[in-house]
């Protein structure tokens, strides 16, 4: 199944209104750990999800969270 990295983008004042937007929304990534730089100031959070494509992986978050979002395919590689 393809992988996608899942970015949100929100301002300072909208933590909360994020956070909430989970509450009885009913996902996988709910209670589940996420990078965030909210804690540092960035208020960016990322998500690595498995999905058949980006629309599927956007229907895991909440409305107003996917509607800040984006979904990149990605892929595991070798660096030399």
């Amino acid at each position: 199944m393809p992988r996608f990295v899942i970015q949100h983008r929100h301002e300072a004042d909208d933590c909360g209104v994020v956070f909430a937007a989970f509450r009885g929304f009913t996902s996988p990534l709910r209670h589940a750990p996420a990078l965030a730089s909210c804690p540092c100031g960035g208020h960016e959070i990322w998500w690595s999800v498995t999905a058949d494509d980006e629309a599927a992986a956007l229907r895991l978050l909440p409305h107003y969270v996917a509607e800040r979002a984006t979904a990149t395919r990605v892929e595991q590689v070798d660096i030399p």
